[in-house]
């Protein structure tokens, strides 16, 4: 009996009840001046899905289902995101961003905001070359590996 009184005190504060999540469409910041390209919307769709898989099954988050659709340029509005995380009963939200400077040059940017304050938890960016499935998906999965779930001992560490 001690030892399971033990064990559960043990676990962390949120493995019971995980905070939930709403986890926004990624857009798109195009200012390469290249023609529109149909498959980075395809992109922008396939990381945004993989994105709510990862957190979801890693425990740490319950990821909350949003009306569709889940994005509305919330780089353009700011409170966009915490209007639509507060109606959907999430406790945080969580929007990214790709900025396309070129075929070559992209940056991802992941921002965690509380709900309903608006305020920051974390905000975490990834450079990555080349405008394809796999750099992109690359830049996702390193930063939910390296920053959005990363333990604090590991949050801390460089690179």
């Amino acid at each position: 009996m001690l030892l399971l009184a033990g064990l559960a005190a043990a676990q962390p504060a949120w493995a019971a009840d995980p905070p939930s999540l709403a986890v926004f469409d990624l857009e798109l910041y195009d200012t390469s001046g290249e023609p529109a390209q149909p498959e980075q919307d395809a992109r922008l769709q396939k990381v945004t899905a993989e994105l709510r898989d990862r957190i979801s099954a890693s425990g740490r988050y319950k990821v909350v289902s949003l009306p569709a659709p889940a994005s509305a340029e919330l780089q353009r509005c700011d409170d966009c995101a915490i209007t639509k995380a507060t109606q959907s009963g999430a406790d945080l939200a969580l929007v990214g961003l790709v900025h396309k400077v070129s075929t070559l040059i992209l940056k991802m940017t992941l921002i965690l905001r509380e709900v309903p304050s608006g305020a920051v938890r974390g905000t975490w960016t990834a450079d990555f070359r080349g405008n394809t499935d796999e750099s992109w998906q690359r830049a996702a999965r390193w930063l939910l590996r390296n920053r959005v779930l990363a333990t604090p001992s590991q949050d801390a560490a460089p690179g």
